[in-house]
């Protein structure tokens, strides 16, 4: 599902226009060479941080530019769409039923982004590359964490289930990652997000879990919970 703030109408990514023209075009940027349909936008004030938004199912590149605004002003933004469809809604890998993953095809999706972000890093001049995902998209960007350690610096996880077990966890030492799990959530099966955040941690990961009083939808105090947890990371220009 597309991601929302629980009690406000729209996606908590929805864009003000007045705020963000000046860093966004009018149209998203063709897949092309990259490989996938994505917004960019370029980071202000020096920031040497950018966000990968990643959207839940439903979303779109656009979904989470606003949040990534809130989450980290000035911080670039790099935004794909999703590839796989659920009739008709973007997705960033296929599942076989609700909460069962097809797993070798996100095996293939998380193959096929890291090849973005790679290339995305060479054309833009991007450096640290933090991911912010929900849902679905928190869920494949747990997957490039386990898949392709090295390949960002660390991740905001809203709403992840554990996408696959592993008995050797690779080594994710100097690696940052944030759960926000919500004690109401009934999409995400109860011991989850303890589950994948010993996950990391086998694999010396420093690792906070949030338990927000919350269903799947985000609320304020996950957004103040990610907001506090970015501006301490080196960098920031919060920090």
């Amino acid at each position: 599902m597309a991601a929302q703030i629980s009690g406000h109408p729209g996606h908590a990514g929805s864009l003000n226009a007045n705020e963000m023209s000046a860093r966004v075009g009018l149209s998203s940027t063709e897949s092309g060479s990259l490989g996938f349909v994505h917004r960019f936008v370029p980071p202000e004030k020096g920031s040497p941080i950018t966000l990968l938004l990643l959207h839940g199912t439903g979303g779109n590149e656009n979904d989470l530019l606003g949040l990534g605004s809130q989450l980290l002003p000035g911080a670039a933004l790099l935004s794909p769409r999703g590839k796989v469809l659920e009739n008709g809604a973007p997705r960033f890998f296929r599942r076989l039923a609700e909460g069962v993953f097809d797993i070798n095809d996100l095996v293939n999706r998380a193959e096929e982004l890291a090849r973005f972000i790679e290339k995305a890093s060479a054309r833009y001049g991007l450096g640290k590359m933090i991911a912010v995902g929900y849902s679905n998209g928190a869920n494949i960007a747990a997957s490039l964490l386990l898949l392709h350690p090295g390949l960002l610096s660390g991740a905001v996880l809203f709403r992840p289930m554990v996408p696959f077990t592993m008995q050797n966890v690779p080594d994710l030492s100097g690696t940052r990652i944030l759960i926000e799990a919500g004690t109401g959530d009934i999409m995400v099966p109860r011991g989850q997000p303890e589950a994948l955040a010993d996950l990391f941690r086998r694999g010396k990961a420093e690792v906070t879990l949030l338990l927000q009083e919350a269903g799947h939808q985000l609320t304020e105090a996950d957004i103040e919970g990610a907001r506090r947890w970015l501006s301490q990371l080196p960098g920031s220009l919060s920090a």
